[in-house]
């Protein structure tokens, strides 16, 4: 952990933070909330029929937009999220990899994609990743193991309870929004903070960390219920 410091820890309902912070500052790009809602970033199908795998992103600004790995894109034929972290250049248009957060829908609901305001659960992401590191050792490219995807999904969505129309992760964090709001309380943004660091019933069980802390500000809020929805249900 070069050049980082570490806050005191904060613990509530099984869970701990660490928050993180340093002392240099790197502003030179925006969030993909702010790109969305400043409308400086189209996010759409790759073509009309669409793909599972792929998304095509256009940054219409004169700033890199920050991608973050697990973060939740809803709308157009099914909902995805990021298999890795990417800074998108200024004035681009690319192509990007992605993994299916909802298995039971596969038509439009609008043309475009929104920013959900999550970002995939802890175990979610761990399963991505591990596959994706997987696939990248194979030279196929950031692709996922969709199957394992939907399987932690689905598991999560047992756990908690839900039944979704769609087999959504959305629907799990929206089916516990009270009880993750006790978990926001607990762990609330520091100043010039830019990370976290999670220990869950003793284990530690991420870290997650921007350049930004004006970046890290508008994704703290995801990031924590990404693991709170865990020792939620653990």
């Amino acid at each position: 952990m070069y050049d980082m410091d570490m806050g005191e820890t904060q613990v509530h309902g099984g869970m701990s933070v660490i928050p993180l912070f340093n002392g240099t500052e790197d502003s030179g790009y925006i969030t993909l909330k702010e790109a969305l809602d400043s409308e400086l970033l189209v996010i759409t199908e790759l073509n009309e029929h669409g793909t599972v795998p792929e998304l095509k992103v256009h940054n219409l600004g004169d700033v890199p937009i920050l991608l973050l790995d697990g973060e939740e894109l809803v709308g157009a034929k099914q909902n995805r999220v990021l298999n890795t972290t990417i800074l998108l250049k200024e004035g681009s248009e690319t192509v990007i990899p992605v993994s299916c957060t909802e298995h039971g829908r596969w038509s439009y609901t609008s043309d475009r994609f929104a920013d959900s305001g999550h970002v995939a659960a802890n175990r979610v992401r761990r399963s991505k990743s591990a596959s994706v590191c997987q696939s990248l050792r194979n030279h196929e490219g950031y692709r996922s193991n969709q199957r394992e995807v939907w399987d932690e999904i689905n598991e999560l969505s047992h756990e908690a309870m839900v039944m979704s129309e769609t087999g959504a992760m959305r629907d799990v964090y929206s089916s516990r929004e009270k009880d993750l709001k006790g978990y926001m309380d607990a762990f609330p943004l520091m100043d010039d903070q830019k990370g976290i660091l999670v220990i869950i019933k003793g284990e530690v069980a991420g870290m997650d960390r921007v350049s930004s802390s004006a970046a890290y500000k508008l994704l703290h809020e995801k990031l924590m219920k990404s693991y709170a929805i865990e020792a939620l249900l653990e």
